[in-house]
């Protein structure tokens, strides 16, 4: 209006706006040709979009979405990714990442914001050995479909698999012997820490067991992590895995030991 109206030079008017020379010419001319409707702010969209996925391919994807969820079956990204390029996709399959962008863009994607990220987890650490050593068990079937429990004592600072033993069923006197054996290697933990399993720990329905009757006898004290919080362990099941990824099932006997003790450092049987 200042260039049309008042007749002033575009060259000042873009000097006192701070913006360019060009885009006061082109403002003018939008004016001048449309009015006020001519020089409201457009859509940046590109007139075509040659990488664009294909309707065709869109159609196919919210159809199988709708189809898997429909039987009960999983309708993630990459099963639907998995069942274009194998029953034939009207164009290239997609990455899984676009497919849930448009499932998205669809509404067929229900956002969790409650759902804790990944990042939002602290990881902790002890900052000496024998500050802290984690305990937990996890079942396991042997070679033959045997059933056994695996208990792992860890060293939080190192991550040293300080024992690894496998027994038919872990109970209370196991894990108070096994401690005992440990200790006798390694030395004294300042502190221990375990879930609220009934052989770690019977605070929740009142008074001591025998783990932690001999913690207390030692002096050493005891954590446990919260209740239905299995992350809080999950470096020792970590550990577990690596070892039985190590081993292979076939070492593992029935017996509750280890066929060769020489695969891992710091396994025991």
């Amino acid at each position: 209006m200042s260039v049309v109206c008042e007749g002033r030079q575009k060259s000042a008017v873009a000097c006192d706006y701070g913006i360019s020379y060009r885009w006061v010419h082109t403002l003018v001319g939008r004016y001048l040709a449309g009015g006020w409707a001519a020089i409201q702010p457009r859509s940046r969209r590109p007139k075509t979009s040659p990488a664009a996925t294909p309707v065709a391919v869109v159609d196919q994807i919210i159809a199988l979405r709708r189809a898997l969820s429909d039987a009960g079956h999983d309708a993630g990204a990459a099963t639907i990714a998995y069942h274009l390029g194998r029953t034939g996709c009207a164009g290239p399959v997609p990455a899984a990442s676009t497919i849930w962008k448009m499932l998205k863009r669809h509404g067929l994607i229900e956002l969790e914001p409650k759902k804790r990220p990944k990042s939002s987890y602290i990881r902790f650490q002890a900052d000496l050995p024998n500050e802290c050593w984690q305990a937990d068990f996890t079942h396991w079937r042997l070679a033959d479909n045997t059933g056994v429990e695996i208990l792992c004592f860890l060293d939080d600072h190192s991550r040293l698999a300080l024992s690894v033993t496998a027994h038919p069923v872990v109970t209370g006197t196991i894990v108070t012997d096994t401690f005992g054996n440990v200790t006798g290697v390694y030395g004294l933990p300042a502190s221990t820490l375990t879930d609220n399993g009934r052989v770690f720990t019977t605070k929740v329905t009142g008074g001591r067991n025998q783990f932690e009757n001999e913690l207390l006898r030692r002096g050493i004290e005891q954590k446990n992590g919260k209740p239905n919080h299995p992350q809080t362990q999950g470096k020792v099941e970590s550990e577990v895995y690596r070892v039985l990824q190590t081993v292979g099932p076939l070492n593992l006997l029935s017996g509750g030991f280890y066929e060769e003790e020489s695969l891992y450092p710091g396994v025991s049987g």
